[in-house]
Formats: C-alpha cells, structure tokens, sequence
C-alpha cells in the first residue's frame, strides 16, 4: 500500500460534524490511494466497525463509518489490511504498527470551542505601554509607594524599561488609547483584542490585582481628583493622599468602567472580540481583602483587610502564618513573593463564589467582554482536585453569561487534562508553537537565556515536537483555537532573538536588543505563523520591528510615528493570505519535505491546497518536492501568493507547475514562499507566462 495517500484528522473534511454533541451520531472519512485497500476499520475502546468505501476521486479512494459517540471521550485510531497482504494502524503520528494512546485521535462529544476564534487574528495589548490616549488619567511620580519604591511617570515615550524597577514606572498607556487605535487594528486585520490585565492596582504590569470590581482609573478615568502628592520624606506611612483619592473614588471606578465598556462596543462595531486577563491564582498585596498598605483602612463603604485585623471578613481568603499573628502576619505567596498573596479558595466558599461572579460580570452586559485568558491557570487552588473543580465551574457560569466567550490559558506542558470539554476551551500554545519554532528559525529559548546551534533549521525536530505536544495536548477545538505566538510579555521579543544574542537587559544594554536581528527570519517566523494552524496572535509591536529582550524590556512602548514600515506591510499581507483561503483557518496540515535547514508543510482542504516552504540555508537550493498527497493534480500550475528572501517580500504574481505530482521548487537564500492551487480559480494567464520553468531562447 501507498502509505503517503492515508490520510485523516479531525477536521471537517473527514469528520463530521467537526464537533459532535453528546450521543450525535458522527461520520468518519479515511483516505487512501485508489484500489489498494482490501480492509479499513474504525477501532475505539473494545469496538470495531468496518468502513465502506463511498467516493473515488483524484487517484484517491474514500472509507466511511458513522458511529454514535456517545458520552465520554470518544478516541479511537484506524487498521488498514491492503490488497497486497500488508497490514498497518493509523493514529496522529500516521502509519504505524503499535499505537499510543496518547496519540489516538479523540473527540470530546458536547465540546466545542467559539467558531469566532478558530484561526482568530489576535492582538496582544500590554496597556501602559501602548498608546496614551488621556493625559489626565496618567500616574504622578511619588504618588504612591510600592514594593520598595516609588512609583514614576515617565515623560520620555521612547525610554527603555528600567531592568529592576519596572513595574513602578508607568508610561500613560491606557483604554482611550486603545478605542484611539481601533481603526488601525481594524485596518491590520485583527480579529480579537488581548489586554493584559487592567483591573485597579499599582503596579504597570497589574498582575497583581487590586481590586477585581472595577477598571483601574488610571487606565479609564479619573473624573474627581483630590488631596495632593506627599513629598517623599512624608511617605513614612507609604500612604499617598492622591493615590487613595484616585483609585477609591466611587465617581472615577465607575467612569473608568463604563470606558470599558464603550472600548468593547466600539470594538465590536468594527467585528474586533475583546478578551479580559483573568489573575485569580492570586491577588495584590494592595489588594481591598488583604490591604497590606491599610489603603481601604479607613476608606467609606470598604472592611478591614485581612492583614489589618484578624477580625477581617477576608481573613479566609488568605494562607496565614498563625505564628506571627497578629503582630507580624505572613501569608503565602505566590512563588514566594509577599506582594502576590496567593488566594485560599479551599478556605473559603465565599472567595470562590465571588471570583466566579467576577468571572461571570465581565463577560455580561454592559461589559460584554468575549472571554478570558487565564493567568498561571493550573497553579489556582492548594490541590489538582481542586483547581479542576473551580475550572468546570468556572466555565459554567461563564458560559451562562456569554456562550460565545474564550476561555484560554496560560500554561506550560501538557494541558489535556484541562481540555477535555469542560474546563478551558484553549491554550497559550508554547509547547507546540512558540518554542518549536524559536529553536527551528534562531536556536534560542523564548527567554533569550541560552542558544543552542544544533537546533537551528532542525526540520525533524520541529515537525516531531508539534506532531507530539499538538497531539498528546489538543482536540480539534483546542488546536484551531490555540493563540500562536512569537512573543508576548513574559518573553523576549521574537525580533531580538534572530541575532542569536543569549543575554537580558540588566546584562547587556538594553539598546543590545535593537542590533543584530534577522529581519528576514522575522518574517519566516511571521509567515509560518499565519499559516500553521491556530489563532495567530501578535504582540503589540512586532508587527512593526520592536525589539526587546525578556520581561521588563519587551514591555517597550508602541513606537508611533516610528514603524518599520516594510514589517507592518508584510504582516498585512500575510494576515490577508490567512484570512482569504480557507484552508489556513481550518483546514488539514501535512509534511510534505524536511531536512536540515529546509522545511515544506501543506494546508489544505478538498477544493485548495497551500504549500509553505521555508529555507533557512546561506545559499539558493533547490528541491523536488511530492504533493500529490494534498490532492493537487498530477499535472497542475501553482499560483505564488508571496515570497520573502534576505533582500525583502514580494507579492508579485508567478506561477510553478507540478509534473507527476512533483513540484521543483528553487527557493533563494533566507527565502520563504507561500505557493497555492484552487480547484476553482485556474491560474492566471498572466501567472501562468511568469513560469520560470518556461524559457524561451
């Protein structure tokens, strides 16, 4: 038998629906090469049904069976007897003789995540650092004190983040600057906001949550201001009149949340989603239940905090030290830092009810947000036990709310567990995105902190590594929904690793960050990105050349005025490609050629079919690659969507023909190119005469 014609994955093309409800029953399609096959099974569990053979077509013969999934987890791989006498299985790996269990394909029945987000364009927001859109919002220097220092404004829009004091240092980013920008997202071709967090507390990042009820005033509004900034020698009580005026202040908490809610209405009227930064695993030390700074101590319409008195109605919503109390109270905190106290749900019912009714308000009218990501998600809670009974009630009652909103997560490793139909619907996709494709393109880890040159244009490695963690990790729901990124605001700037440079900003000057980089891998990486399946998402300014090395210095302001003009084109170009052919949003993927420092992947469906290869050599090469598999004629003409090499990007039409369901591919130095057939939409002319294969002399 032709192993390379066996073909089926989870999406609709060969199950159907893609995602079953409970006891629905589902077809299966199998494929393979035409009259070859004597025996074809669907085996799940204890059972097995044959498939019968339902339509010919292309060289390709198809098998189908329908069966009731039922309940519970319905996994299940296929047995293959050919004419020929020969014998295989077929899970996610393809042809084998021993199956995995972990890499059996398996539908969850009643499981669906948003169809808004699969194959989303996202855009992370980190928002201090984005656009000022409100002076008068902004944060004064001296105006409180935290963590050991006094916070700042920083006049200088372009200042590099301070290594060490970061989080004090506050740019005037804020939600007026986001509804300033829609357009330009809008124009991009984002189909879905990501704000860090912006709920009320002191620090920049706000990963450290003040208060869950309320957008933070100097991110929406401050309608009402009062007191005046203490010089520092009278912060002894680390108190600011202003800071407690400002940040308490009824009139401002409530202007700064009906901003919100206008961002979100104004987002939507251009078909932009929001989505909220859920910090539940833990809070601020600032924060109105704890209250460690005795902000709220003698605030109206606010109790005691917990660190104030042991009499507090929060006292369980902590993990104290009984020993030092009441005198020197301790808690425990996240990764040990004092500042973020981690939440005892265990402790306490009441916590959990009312995180749950945060999770639920955000998400409802007025607010009306389109979901969550999910702060270190699978840290919430004292036990596993516990965090999975949280996170199905968690998707309960946020599901209620908004059956349409995302629940993604942060998380590193294998995430199944939690991705089973009733607790997130995706991930932060580090495992099988981030990492394979900053060790294949830079050799770096997504930190910066070590480069490894035997990784570098490992085809193999790459293609195993998200055959693996993709497989072992996610349902169809979960894939086609995962965010893809390159960088984000944990990690170091994607552009800053192609110089290769193993370092951070408080070892080597931050301005380190901007020399060196491989604009061409850059965009390789971007393209890869917008063509893998997924929800590609961009963190703010990639997409116009910023650099910077890990956590704080990728937390650099968006440089207005200051693009890399030429970037911001090639990400709209490819953000075009991905959104106008169906197959990168939802359909199958393929290898189709590695070796070293050459990788070639198909999307496809059965009407199109899309070929990325990616050449990481110093030099031309050139390379005959089969792609019959994807369904392309044995003789056919390509179409070239885009091309990217050392000297820049094209989307001059060209056309390749596929002899014998080969295409001989040329492909430059540091090059990238995107090549397409369409059953419907025959080549061009035009295209056609641009075929480098016809010479004329």
């Amino acid at each position: 038998m032709n192993q390379a014609a066996f073909y089926h994955d989870m999406t609709l093309d060969y199950i159907r629906p893609a995602e079953p409800d409970i006891d629905r029953i589902t077809d299966f399609r199998f494929r393979c090469a035409a009259d070859e096959v004597a025996g074809l099974e669907l085996v799940w569990g204890n059972d097995r049904k044959k498939m019968k053979l339902s339509e010919s077509d292309g060289g390709f013969d198809y098998y189908d069976v329908s069966v009731n999934v039922g309940r519970d987890p319905f996994c299940y791989y296929f047995e293959i007897t050919g004419k020929d006498g020969s014998f295989c299985r077929y899970d996610r790996r393809g042809p084998v003789q021993e199956i995995m269990d972990s890499m059996k394909f398996c539908v969850i029945p009643g499981f669906s995540s948003p169809s808004w987000a699969q194959g989303a364009v996202m855009y992370q927001i980190f928002v201090d650092r984005f656009c000022n859109g409100d002076e008068s919002n902004d944060v004064l220097s001296g105006e409180y004190f935290y963590s050991g220092t006094f916070c700042k404004k920083v006049d200088r829009w372009e200042q590099y983040p301070d290594p060490k004091q970061d989080y004090a240092e506050f740019y005037g980013g804020d939600l007026q600057g986001v509804i300033n920008k829609l357009d330009y997202l809008k124009d991009l071709g984002i189909d879905a906001i990501y704000l860090n967090p912006i709920f009320v507390s002191p620090s920049s990042h706000k990963y450290d949550i003040q208060d869950y009820d309320h957008i933070d005033p100097h991110f929406g509004k401050i309608v009402e201001d009062g007191g005046d900034v203490l010089p520092q020698f009278e912060h002894d009580n680390r108190k600011a009149t202003k800071y407690i005026t400002r940040v308490t202040s009824r009139k401002n908490l409530e202007a700064s949340d009906m901003l919100f809610a206008k961002l979100v209405e104004e987002a939507h009227k251009r078909d932009i989603k929001v989505i909220l930064d859920g910090v539940f695993n833990h809070c601020g030390s600032f924060n109105k239940w704890l209250d460690r700074e005795r902000i709220y101590e003698e605030a109206k319409g606010y109790e005691k905090g917990a660190y104030v008195t042991g009499d507090s109605p929060y006292r369980n919503y902590f993990s104290f030290n009984r020993e030092g109390w009441p005198y020197n109270p301790s808690y425990d905190g996240w990764w040990g830092y004092d500042t973020l106290p981690k939440l005892n749900y265990e402790g306490s019912k009441e916590l959990e009810e009312y995180i749950l009714g945060v999770g639920k308000k955000w998400v409802s009218p007025p607010y009306n947000a389109d979901g969550w990501r999910l702060d270190v998600a699978a840290d919430l809670g004292h036990s596993r036990e516990y965090n999975h009974h949280f996170w199905k009630r968690f998707r309960q009652e946020v599901k209620s709310a908004n059956p349409n909103a995302i629940i993604l997560a942060e998380h590193y490793g294998s995430s199944k567990e939690w991705l089973m139909g009733q607790e997130w619907d995706t991930v932060m996709n580090y495992d099988a995105f981030m990492e394979p494709i900053t060790w294949f393109l830079t050799g770096m880890d997504k930190h910066s902190d070590e480069f490894r040159p035997i990784r570098v244009g490992n085809a193999r490695e790459f293609l195993e590594t998200m055959r693996y963690a993709g497989g072992e990790n996610f349902t169809v729901s979960s894939y086609y929904t995962a965010m893809n990124e390159l960088s984000n605001h944990d990690h170091s700037r994607f552009l800053t690793r192609t110089s290769q440079k193993v370092g951070r900003s408080d070892t080597l000057m931050p301005s380190s960050a901007d020399t060196g980089n491989r604009k061409y891998i850059m965009r390789q990486a971007v393209m890869m990105q917008f063509t893998w399946p997924g929800a590609p998402t961009i963190y703010y300014g990639d997409e116009v050349g910023v650099c910077g090395f890990t956590d704080p210095d990728n937390r650099r302001t968006y440089p207005w005025g200051k693009e890399d003009m030429e970037m911001l084109r090639f990400h709209k170009e490819m953000i075009r490609l991905h959104k106008e052919f169906p197959e990168f949003l939802t359909g199958s993927v393929t290898e189709l050629y590695a070796e070293n420092n050459i990788l070639v992947f198909g999307r496809f469906n059965r009407t199109a079919a899309s070929i990325i290869a990616i050449n990481l050599n110093s030099y031309e090469v050139t390379r005959d690659i089969q792609v019959w598999q994807m369904g392309i004629p044995k003789e056919a003409k390509l179409s070239r969507l885009i091309v990217t090499d050392s000297t820049g990007f094209s989307t001059d039409a060209a056309s390749k023909s596929v002899k014998n369901g080969v295409l001989s591919l040329t492909m430059s130095r540091f090059s990238g190119t995107v090549l397409r057939y369409d059953s419907f939409g025959p080549v061009t002319d035009e295209e056609f005469w641009s075929d480098n294969e016809f010479n004329f002399d």
